[in-house]
């Protein structure tokens, strides 16, 4: 939808809310105001709005108006989910390059970690870990919370991603395998570490816990294609 100057009606709504300083949850200009505002019609306006909506950037509240959006990465999940589904051999390299991608920003931040885990936290950690063989969000949780303290919201909705996009596409590795305990004993060679702040230890078991799964991935990848039917 390009307009004046070459941006799109979307681009320029985006610029908007930025040239106002409009923060997440603050209220948006209405239709008519945006109609004004950027010279375009009542359908072109709704249609950029809805698209923005998609993305999370808006947010229309049924009966209250329409607001500056949290952006959150979840909506990209769908659409990565279906780039890994979509790529060679069923997905399984796409898969292997999305669990190498989180392998290295989690071994980059585990040292930073070590440093300055607290026994709270320690003891949070370990109650996750007692908890992930009832519970597989357990697993999720745990890493969420291990990178907290860093204080890096971009980071901990990455990881989000990463895990939504690994375990909506984890099927095509085929048949489930039984880990808990291998999980389990990963995590806490993970906490061990943390707990004797020996940053280069938590790193290694980060990636022992990584190849693990990697291993899993070249497994499927090894595994023959059924037959043609």
């Amino acid at each position: 939808m390009p307009t004046r100057g070459g941006a799109s009606l979307q681009e320029r709504i985006v610029a908007l809310i930025h040239e106002r300083g409009l923060a997440p949850g603050a209220p948006m200009p209405t239709e008519v105001q945006l109609m004004d505002l950027l010279g375009a019609s009542r359908n072109s306006v709704r249609e950029a709005v809805r698209a923005l909506r998609a993305l999370g950037i808006v947010e229309i509240r049924h009966g209250h108006g329409t607001f500056v959006g949290h952006a959150s990465l979840d909506v990209l999940t769908p659409s990565l989910a279906f780039q890994v589904r979509s790529g060679q051999g069923g997905g399984i390299r796409a898969l292997h390059d999305l669990v190498e991608v989180r392998e290295l920003l989690e071994t980059g931040l585990i040292g930073q970690v070590a440093r300055s885990t607290s026994a709270a936290r320690l003891a949070a950690l370990d109650a996750l870990v007692n908890g992930m063989d009832r519970d597989r969000e357990a697993d999720r949780a745990f890493h969420a919370l291990l990178y907290e303290s860093c204080g890096n919201e971009l980071v901990l909705q990455l990881i989000g991603l990463f895990w939504d996009v690994y375990h909506e596409v984890e099927p095509t590795l085929g048949p489930p395998e039984e880990r808990t305990a291998e999980i389990i004993v990963n995590h806490r060679r993970i906490v061990a570490a943390l707990r004797a702040r020996d940053a280069e230890a938590a790193r290694e078991a980060m990636r022992l816990h990584f190849r693990d799964v990697k291993a899993r991935i070249a497994r499927a990848k090894a595994r023959p294609l059924p037959a043609p039917t």
